[in-house]
This record gives structure tokens, C-alpha cells and sequence, in this order.
């Protein structure tokens, strides 16, 4: 079926045209410039004549319905089920990215499922899925089709949930964001001289969309950091970095810190540490931050929700099986203390299941 798909020539947005007749792309910083025929670095998004296309609008790498958690989203409709599904292509490009297979790809051969933004809202209704999350490559690229998957989806009652670098222009960032109900944002380090020498990319617009997202928006949305040991896991560092955090985004944003595992073209490195991950957890927090997680790995305590208040577990979490449920009402059951995020009166029961399903059209 992959050798049969044709690439899409749907009209791409954030453009315009350069004094020296290239075209320059306004949706990340990036601002590639291109030539008839020639493509962006996220290899998706090309110059044809006077048009920019994407290339991959309506086409995956595959569907499937994956717990909430695993976004990782801890505070939005916890317990629920969420289709999953990417393209091809990345704008960053990350030496250590555990999707390397996709974001990495050349399009077509990995681009084997297809389905329009009717046909995945409807599939979504179909499955009993809450949400649905684009992910295992960035959404930024494929904005276009993210944004009408989104409209699509609201219109049945299902919310849409970007994972994203927040690699994105201030262009185009507000009109991307006013279509998402939540996001899980990569903070991949908390210095330039990582961002430019392991992402290929600059820190600054992450920042720029964190405080964004806090400041301009209601999007729920919470932050990942994959802790690579003698990369991004100093105690100074994660110090600044939880100072930066709590005076920008407050003590309500959760922070999941998640364990690296050696790929791509980062083999030298070892596993992170549980503690390593306990440690950063415990630095943010001392920084006053109320929800930090620990990630990719069974650590009930550090995957847990904890009242910040009375100090009493809420949701009891190991890996993605949730135990304990202690809110009602969005708050704490013993205190009444109120509990930032997106909660129902009961919690979904999916579990840690993982359900691939296939999409594909005529």
C-alpha cells in the first residue's frame, strides 16, 4: 500500500516571499528558505511554483489508542483513551530522538495509513476515545492538518492534544494553539549549547511558547524533560531551570522528568538513572513546584499525584495502571484543596492498554 500513496499538494500556510524571490517558511523558526522543488529541513512542508504545499496532509504512520498518560498528560481526563497517531518529518533534529524511525523518515515509507479529519473524529467516537493526541513527530509541521483533525473533532466532543518540541513562530503559534485543548511541550534541556548542538534548534522560542501558552491561552498543559546523564541532568542547571519554571509558569504546571534510553545516533550514553530522575524531582519541587513526575520507569511515588496541600495521595499511578482515586469535584477528598487540571467525577479505565487500529482509505 505505501508505494501506491501520492503525495498530497494541499495548500500550506505561514509563507511569504523573500526579496530574493525564495520563499521563506514562517511556521518555525527555521524560517527555511526555498527554491521551486526544494523542501524545509522538516522535509514536509515544499515550495511548487508559487505555491507551498504539504506534502503529508491526510496521511500517518500508523493510528493507535494509547492511555492519556502515556503523552505524558497526567492532570487531563486522567484514566481516558487517546488516538494517537503522526506523519513523517521533524523540524528539530534531536541526536537522541526515541521516534527516530518516523521523524526521521522520508515520507513515504512510513506514511502507511490515510484518513481525512471526518474519518479520524468519527473512528475517534467509534473507539470511546476522549482525545485525540497528535504525536510521534512534531504537529507543527503538519499544522494544517492537525488544525482541521482538531475542528473536526470538537465538533463531536472530542479534545484534541498537541506533544510538541513548541518549536513555532510567534506567527503562527497563536493560531495553532486556539484549535488545542491540551499539549504536552518538550522542555529538551535548559541551555542554548544543548538545544544547538544535540537539537539542531535555539531554546529561546520553547521558552517563548511555555510562557505563551500560561499567559494567552486555556490550554491544560503540562512539560516534559528526558534526562540525559552529563547532558542536561547538573543540579545547577536543573536548579535554573526550576527557577525559570516557577516564576514563569507557576507552581501548578506539571513537570514529568523521564528517562532517556540509548538510540538514534546517541549509543554512547547509558540509561538515566532512577535516581537521577528522583533527584530532579526533588530539586523542583524545592523550588515550590506542586506536580512532578518521573517518567519511563516504575516509581509509584514519583508517577503519583500528591495533594499539595494536606499532603495525601490522589491519583495513584505506577507506569500507566492508575490505583487510588481521591478527587471529587477537582479536589483534594480529605482537604478540598483544588487540583489544577482537567477532571471528570470518575476516572476513565483504559489502563495501560495499547490498541494500534488501522484507518486506511480506498
Amino acid at each position: 500500500m505505501v508505494a501506491e500513496l501520492i503525495q498530497s499538494d494541499y495548500p500550506g500556510r505561514w509563507w511569504r516571499m523573500s526579496p530574493d524571490g525564495r520563499f521563506e517558511c514562517r511556521l518555525c523558526p527555521r524560517f527555511c528558505k526555498l527554491n521551486d522543488g526544494q523542501r524545509g529541513f522538516c522535509f514536509v512542508r515544499q515550495r511548487l511554483g508559487d505555491r507551498m504545499v504539504l506534502t503529508t496532509y491526510g496521511r500517518s504512520s500508523g493510528f493507535c489508542v494509547d492511555p492519556i498518560e502515556k503523552k505524558p498528560l497526567n492532570h487531563f481526563l486522567p484514566g481516558t483513551s487517546v488516538l494517537s497517531f503522526g506523519t513523517a518529518g521533524c523540524n528539530l533534529g534531536c541526536r537522541f530522538c526515541q521516534n527516530w524511525d518516523i521523524s526521521k523518515a522520508r515520507e513515504w515509507d512510513k506514511l502507511a495509513d490515510a484518513a481525512s479529519p471526518e474519518q479520524i473524529a468519527l473512528a475517534a467516537e467509534r473507539l470511546g476515545c476522549r482525545s485525540v493526541a497528535f504525536t510521534y513527530n512534531d504537529p507543527v509541521i503538519f499544522a494544517e492538518y492537525a488544525i482541521d483533525v482538531a475542528d473536526a473533532c470538537r465538533e463531536r466532543g472530542i479534545k484534541a492534544v498537541a506533544v510538541t518540541a513548541g518549536y513555532i513562530t510567534d506567527d503562527a503559534r497563536p493560531e495553532f494553539y486556539r484549535h488545542m485543548d491540551a499539549a504536552n511541550v518538550d522542555l529538551k534541556a535548559f541551555t542554548d549549547a544543548f538545544y544547538h548542538r544535540l537539537c539542531f534548534a535555539q531554546l529561546q522560542p520553547v521558552l517563548d511558547t511555555l510562557k505563551y501558552l500560561r499567559l494567552e491561552t486555556k490550554v491544560w498543559f503540562e512539560v516534559t524533560t528526558l534526562l540525559i546523564s552529563g547532558e542536561n541532568d547538573s543540579d545547577t542547571e536543573l536548579h535554573t531551570a526550576a527557577e525559570w519554571f516557577a516564576e514563569n509558569l507557576g507552581p501548578d504546571v506539571p513537570w514529568h522528568f523521564t528517562a532517556f534510553h540509548p538510540d538514534f545516533k546517541m549509543l554512547d550514553k547509558p540509561h538515566t538513572p532512577p535516581a537521577t530522575l528522583i533527584r530532579a524531582r526533588e530539586i523542583a519541587r524545592s523550588n515550590g513546584l506542586h506536580y512532578v513526575y518521573t517518567g519511563n520507569v516504575h516509581d509509584r511515588e514519583g508517577g503519583s499525584t500528591w495533594c499539595p496541600s494536606c499532603g495525601n495521595l490522589l491519583i495513584e499511578r505506577d507506569w500507566y495502571e492508575l490505583g487510588q482515586w481521591n478527587i471529587a469535584n477537582g479536589q483534594c477528598r480529605f482537604c478540598d484543596y483544588e487540583i489544577a487540571g482537567v477532571f471528570e467525577e470518575q476516572r476513565g479505565n483504559w489502563s495501560a492498554r495499547r490498541l494500534p487500529v488501522r484507518l486506511a482509505i480506498a
